[in-house]
This record gives C-alpha cells, sequence and structure tokens, in this order.
C-alpha cells in the first residue's frame, strides 16, 4: 500500500504537471493571436508604428512605405523640415527584411567638411592628426541593415563622386588604408531641397540623384494634416506629460480650433515644442497655447465650426472628424457641389482638390 500511495502522489503530480503545461501553452498561443490582433490593430487604425494620424495624406505615406519597405530600394525622403521625414526612415527599416539589424544615421548637415570621408567610410591608426585608432565607418557600421542620411543635400560634391562609387559597387577602402571591405546596405536619404533642382543647376550630381531617387516619399506638412493636429497633440501631451512626471492636462475643443489656424511653418516638430511648452506652463488641468499672431489664420484653412473660444469641452475623435465632415459640407453647399475649378468647394477650403476628393471619399460624406 506504501508503494501504491507514492506511485500515486508522483502519477498525480505528473498530471498535474501536463494539464498545467497545457493550460500554458493555451493561454500562449491566445496571447500570440491577441497580440498579432492588436498590431494589426494599431496599423490599420491609422497609428502606422510611430506615425500618429488618419487622415487622408498620412495614409498615402503609409501606402507608399508599404509598398517599398520589403525591397532593398533606395528611398528618398523628400518635405519641409519638421515634417517626421527621420520617423518615416524608422518605420520603413522597421518594416523591412532589415529589421533585425541596425538603423545608422548620419546628419550630413553636422560633418565637418574635412571629416565627411572618414565619417563616411573610417579610417585607419595614423591615417592624419588625430587618428588614434582603427574605426569604423558609418557604411561599416551599418553593414546588413540601413543607412540613413539626413540632410543628404549638404554632401560636398567632391565627395558624392566616392559616395556614388560605394552604393554601386558595395565597396569601400577606409582613409589611410588600402584594403577593400565588401557592405551591403540599403540606403535611405531626406532633404528639405528640391534635389533635382540642385542637380540642374550643379550643384548635386546626377548620377548620385537618380541613384538615390528609385522611389521617392514625399511627406506633406502638417498645415495640409489638419485632422491629424488633435491626434498629434494628444499624443505630444501624454509624452511630454509623462517626460515631466505631471498630471496630463486636458486639450479643450479651444485649444483645438487654435492649433488648427495656425499655418505651423515648422511642422509637427514645431507642434511638439508648443506642446511641451504649454505642459510646462499649465495651471493645473487648463492648458493654455501660446503661438505667434503672424501665422495665425494666414495659409491655413483648417476647418472650424461656430463654437465658442472660452468653451472648454475636450473634444473627442469622433467630434474632430464629424467637425471636419461638417465644414466640407458647407463649402460644397457654398460652391453648389462643385468640387474643384474656381469657386469650388477646394478652393474655398484651401486645398487641392485630389485632397478633397479623398477626404470625402474616407469620411463617407452626403450632401446635405
Amino acid at each position: 500500500m506504501g508503494w501504491l500511495r507514492t506511485i500515486a502522489d508522483h502519477a498525480a503530480a505528473a498530471i498535474a504537471t501536463a494539464r498545467a503545461f497545457e493550460q500554458i501553452e493555451e493561454l500562449r498561443a491566445k496571447l500570440e493571436l491577441e497580440n498579432e490582433y492588436l498590431r494589426e490593430e494599431v496599423t490599420r487604425t491609422g497609428a502606422f508604428g510611430e506615425l500618429v494620424g488618419g487622415g487622408p495624406a498620412l495614409e498615402a505615406v503609409a501606402r507608399q512605405i508599404d509598398l517599398v519597405a520589403p525591397t532593398d530600394s533606395a528611398v528618398l525622403l523628400l518635405g519641409e523640415s519638421g515634417t517626421g521625414k527621420e520617423l518615416v526612415a524608422r518605420e520603413v527599416h522597421r518594416r523591412s527584411k532589415r529589421a533585425a539589424r541596425p538603423l545608422v544615421k548620419v546628419n550630413c548637415a553636422a560633418v565637418p567638411r574635412e571629416l565627411y570621408e572618414s565619417e563616411f567610410f573610417g579610417h585607419a591608426r595614423g591615417a592624419f592628426t588625430g587618428a588614434l585608432r582603427d574605426r569604423a565607418g558609418r557604411f561599416e557600421l551599418a553593414d546588413g541593415g540601413t543607412l540613413f542620411l539626413d540632410e543628404v543635400g549638404e554632401i560636398p560634391l567632391e565627395l558624392q563622386a566616392k559616395l556614388l562609387r560605394v552604393l554601386q559597387e558595395g565597396e569601400l577602402e577606409r582613409v589611410g588604408e588600402e584594403r577593400t571591405r565588401k557592405i551591403n546596405v540599403r540606403l535611405i536619404a531626406a532633404t528639405n531641397r528640391d534635389l533635382r533642382a540642385e542637380a540642374e543647376a550643379g550643384r548635386f550630381r546626377q548620377d548620385l540623384y537618380y541613384r538615390l531617387s528609385v522611389f521617392p516619399v514625399e511627406l506633406p506638412p502638417l498645415r495640409k494634416r489638419g485632422e491629424d493636429i488633435p491626434l498629434l497633440a494628444e499624443h505630444f501631451l501624454a509624452l511630454t506629460a509623462r517626460k515631466l512626471g505631471r498630471p496630463k492636462p486636458r486639450l479643450t475643443l479651444a485649444n483645438v480650433q487654435q492649433l488648427q489656424r495656425y499655418h505651423w511653418p515648422g511642422n509637427v516638430r514645431e507642434l511638439q515644442h508648443v506642446i511641451e511648452r504649454a505642459v510646462i506652463t499649465a495651471d493645473g488641468s487648463r492648458l493654455t497655447i501660446d503661438l505667434p499672431t503672424s501665422s495665425l489664420g494666414s495659409a491655413s484653412k483648417a476647418p472650424t465650426t461656430a463654437v465658442a473660444v472660452g468653451d472648454e469641452r475636450v473634444l473627442t475623435d469622433a467630434e474632430v472628424r464629424e467637425l471636419e465632415a461638417n465644414n466640407i459640407r458647407v463649402a460644397l453647399r457654398q460652391a453648389k457641389g462643385k468640387v474643384s475649378g474656381s469657386g469650388g468647394a477646394a478652393e474655398l477650403l484651401g486645398v487641392k482638390p485630389t485632397t478633397l476628393a479623398s477626404r470625402i471619399k474616407v469620411l463617407g460624406l452626403v450632401p446635405r
């Protein structure tokens, strides 16, 4: 009987352990499915990874990222300063086959002219005064991954030929060294200049321009993304409050209207700084946004509404979209249903006819 009890105890423990492992496996499989679902939801609902927004302009950028990310083609990011070109570069890398390898960034405008070659290609010890040890360049550091060249239009002409050779041959030599090294790098470049015009004027090599611009992606300025401003403002509010260790202030309808009337010459970067300053100066939960008056309403035709400026009610995302929809309906009525051309709704709203047509489709508008 003693042996039977011992065997029974061991058998019971083994059965319990087996059932526990089975439950753990079921829970693990469920969590994996839930994580996959949440990832799909985040992408589908407009977060686009680190890109915050849900408007047609950002959706167009996200579609381009989806197309080019799985390839190894060079990407040229175009747009004004502060539009989030580095975020797009990170998103392209994250969705690529090289995501497990590093994304290395070089701000070409910040590299001293005499150090460009060493910065890109590395140097051997004793190659020049101050070269106290061997050093790998940014191309080597990005081997197998992605190299992001920000402000690529600032690269001196004399270095552009060497850069083009490395891109074409996949080989480089460190400064002061004769050994040829093989590299495998995917290149993403960004600029706020018109590189085509620079190339035609002889200030940028045409062959390098064509090499970089295999897949150009133009990022819209914030003044053309009025519908994304509430989402971005809420995002920066949460980030800043967490960074400063303060309670998150409320973003009111009056705040949103003030932000949407502003022209945003500094784009998303300026919005982030404005929100950070507002959180620092916030009186409790009351948020006071300080904007230069010269750019208020000067070029931005973002949707507005006839709500009192002193209204402190928090504006939901659904309400923002309804405000935009109503604003477009009013423009369509005033234009007698005409979307494009002189006196059309697009002209009244200050947007391109194609942009307005896209918004009408996305919002599912029916003139009333």
